[in-house]
């Protein structure tokens, strides 16, 4: 955006914990942050997360109060929380004395005074101009820090970031030295920046300019470019380590092959190494099994948005329940924790209580607004956040808010009990129909709908007790030709249960999968045959 003859960058940057690694790459390019805080809500825990990473960095801090075209007005209590948080996390005293600018995106507004009336973003773009200093420039060649990849069919490779210092052109030599120090040689094809939405071709970029290069062909997030001259690597990009991890496997159930484009594990591996050439959080590691790949990420979110990617490119795959990664620290079984925030009503607090309570979380504050509102506060093993999404939105009807934040790694705190109860699993491969799902909706609840195709094994519904229960739903009603003294009723389902993606990760235990093709999600046990999971429990 150019503004009275000055450029500014703007760049998004991910406000939830699971992408943390994009958010380090986002604020090495920035000089200062606008922190953005909900009119209503207040500081969110992932918000806590960007600002102590931009604190850490120096950055020169702004406050956008947002949604200020809100009939509801905490604005002293959300400037107190905001307050609390910057004392907590401010590494220096200049990012005490903030500005503070009001605004609202509907409105199209900004202004310095909450009870003035808004006519646009002026406010905004002067504060920045007087807040945020220019970028510091030192004085020598080349020097800039690749933050993000992107790729053109007829560009390819193309490398982002703000050059630190110096200058670059097209067909300038350039060295690119990689996280282990090697240089490698190429020639600039092309650079761009950016002028709002678009991305301009130009013949010279600047120390500040945030630009994207063609013609290095073997570049990743972290390198350096540099001059041949002086070949100077800059520090890199430090990321958190994975939390989460799970398998990723080639779809092994019958009806494999049938609804994707990509099906095989040589398909599977090459796409999962290239999604680590940008996707720098992730880690993949081949297992004894080479159509199994282990897969670890940042949480279930960061996890499950890479299947839904998979899912939508054409891939089909099967994947295990997440766990949760353990170290060994002087002979003691450490695990990740995390700070779980629930904002909701004060009726579902005592059920709230009682579940966490079973999956190990300790309530560190509990806060009443007065208008029978409630912000609860745990921490909790991350194993313990595994398969609570879904019973947390079933518990409070959907009036609750949740939000995770990693913490540390403490000692082992014991098992955590699994409190779902058995399933419904197809006793035989066909077709459902009306008559065998009825039967089957007086064991439990089902998931499917008549006419889907099954297969021995899948899992079609959840029992109503706590053991596995085989069931026929392919089988119809018998035909005679002797009238009954009344006639047939017709037979009403119960709707069925939809299960999205994350709630079906969140759903399975260890002796089941979940099967992932581009037009169904469907669960299954990793051994189909009734016989096999006989065998495999003696």
């Amino acid at each position: 955006v150019e503004y009275r003859g000055h450029k500014i960058n703007i760049i998004d940057t991910p406000g939830h914990a699971d992408f943390s690694g994009e958010v380090e790459r986002v604020l090495n390019m920035a000089e200062g942050c606008l922190l953005l805080i909900d009119y209503t809500d207040g500081p969110m825990p992932q918000t806590r997360l960007v600002l102590k990473q931009a604190m850490e960095k120096k950055l020169k801090p702004i406050v956008v109060i947002t949604k200020m075209d809100r009939p509801t007005r905490r604005i002293k209590e959300v400037l107190s929380m905001t307050q609390d948080l910057f004392l907590e996390l401010a590494t220096d005293d200049f990012q005490l004395d903030y500005p503070v600018i009001y605004s609202s995106s509907r409105g199209g507004f900004a202004i310095t005074d909450p009870d003035a009336e808004g006519v646009d973003l002026v406010p905004l773009f002067e504060c920045i101009l007087k807040t945020i200093p220019p970028p510091e420039i030192d004085e020598g060649p080349l020097q800039m820090l690749i933050s993000n990849l992107d790729y053109s069919t007829h560009k390819g490779r193309i490398a982002i970031g703000r050059i630190h210092r110096g200058e670059i052109a097209p067909r300038d030599q350039v060295v690119v030295i990689n996280k282990h120090g090697e240089n490698r040689r190429y020639q600039v094809n092309a650079v761009f920046t950016h002028m709002g939405l678009a991305r301009m071709e130009v013949d010279l970029a600047e120390a500040g300019d945030i630009v994207a290069v063609t013609g290095l062909e073997e570049v990743n997030i972290g390198d350096t470019i540099a001059s041949p001259e002086r070949p100077e690597a800059l520090p890199g990009i430090i990321i958190g380590e994975p939390t989460v991890k799970m398998t990723f496997g080639v779809n092994t159930s019958p009806v494999a092959g049938k609804e994707g484009k990509y099906c095989t594990s040589r398909q599977l591996r090459a796409r999962l190494y290239r999604e680590l050439e940008t996707n720098i959080s992730l880690k993949v590691e081949d297992t004894v099994s080479p159509d199994v790949f282990m897969v670890s990420g940042r949480g279930e979110l960061h996890l499950s948005i890479l299947v839904e990617t998979l899912r939508r490119e054409g891939y089909e795959l099967e994947l295990s329940k997440p766990e949760a990664i353990t170290k060994n620290i002087d002979g003691k079984t450490m695990e990740p924790m995390e700070a779980l925030t629930i904002d909701t009503v004060e009726e579902c607090i005592g059920e709230l209580t009682e579940m966490l309570a079973k999956r190990k979380g300790r309530m560190t504050n509990l806060h009443h607004d007065g208008m029978g509102n409630v912000r609860m506060e745990y921490h909790i093993p991350t194993r313990g956040l595994i398969g609570f999404r879904s019973s947390f939105l079933t518990s409070t009807r959907g009036r609750g808010v949740m939000n995770t934040l990693f913490l540390n790694y403490e000692p082992w705190q014991g098992e955590v009990g699994s409190s779902r109860s058995g399933v419904l699993i197809a006793s035989q491969s066909g077709t459902a129909v009306t008559y065998g799902l009825n039967n089957a909706q007086e064991r439990g609840l089902t998931f499917i709908d008549p006419m889907t195709a099954v297969y021995e094994g899948m899992i079609v519904g959840l029992h109503s007790r706590g053991s596995d229960l085989a069931v026929n739903v392919c089988k119809e009603k018998k035909m005679t030709n002797v009238r009954a003294s009344t006639s047939d009723f017709s037979v009403k389902l119960i709707p069925t249960i939809k299960l999205s993606l994350e709630e079906s990760l969140d759903f399975i235990e260890d002796d089941e999968l979940v099967e992932v093709t581009p037009k169904y999600i469907r669960l299954r046990k990793k051994l189909l045959s009734a016989h096999d999971r006989k065998r495999s429990e003696k």
